[in-house]
């Protein structure tokens, strides 16, 4: 199946070397230098995943991101030349899935869109010799096997990075899962002290959940250990 790759950075030269070595990968690059043309080509493309620069001519990366998670799933990686852990966290509560800082190694990339691919496109949801595929918690329910969430009713929107952590929760209902634990198991990379990526991730979902930030339901804080839903 064809994979299709959006690519926004008014730099020339990033936007090519990006587009080289993804294109080198089999992968068909869609390439702007502004926020404009790339939401015209999210409405006529289907597409896999977005990589946005912080920057750009017409509208900031972040922007574009929030207008890009009002309708879409797909994988989000945010450029960005600024090292501020504040960027960071605004990337990924707008819906970002990840971030690489500039100047970056272009393989560092490719390594980090295979990884949010191989989550997106390849996410296995069958069960397979009695292995459960479906949780019902006090009325959220989720679903492996149609990679599905609905509150109350209702169907929550979550992107794939999203279902993965709630999922890896759920499936551990009752037990503290430390940062550190579901950070390397659901981002499969190694987890350091200073990240705030999980923060990040959690919170948005609290909001997706209409959560009580001082008295969650689904997805409680246990300080200085981890998460848990009990």
């Amino acid at each position: 199946m064809d994979t299709h790759i959006l690519i926004v950075d008014d730099e020339p030269a990033i936007a090519n070397l990006v587009e080289v070595y993804l294109g080198n990968e089999g992968y068909f690059i869609h390439k702007f230098d502004n926020g404009a043309d790339a939401l015209a080509c999210v409405e006529r493309q289907k597409l896999d995943l977005a990589i946005l620069d912080v920057m750009l001519p017409d509208m900031d990366g972040f922007t574009l991101c929030q207008k890009i998670r009002q309708e879409h799933l797909f994988p989000i990686l945010m450029l960005t030349a600024k090292v501020e852990d504040t960027d960071k966290i605004t990337g990924l509560t707008l819906g970002a899935d990840d971030y690489i800082t500039k100047p970056f190694h272009p393989l560092e990339l490719v390594a980090r869109v295979k990884t949010q691919l191989r989550r997106y496109l390849q996410y296995n949801p069958a069960g397979a010799g009695g292995e459960v595929t479906e949780y019902d918690i006090r009325g959220l329910q989720i679903s492996r096997a149609t990679h599905t969430c609905v509150l109350f009713g209702e169907e929550v929107a979550l992107t794939p990075l999203e279902f993965s952590i709630l999922w890896y929760l759920c499936a551990r209902q009752g037990r503290v899962v430390s940062s550190e634990e579901l950070f390397e198991a659901v981002w499969g990379e190694k987890f350091m002290d200073s990240n705030n990526t999980v923060m990040s991730h959690i919170a948005r979902l609290r909001e997706k959940l209409h959560e009580n930030s001082k008295k969650p339901k689904f997805i409680k804080t246990v300080w200085g250990v981890g998460y848990t839903v009990p």
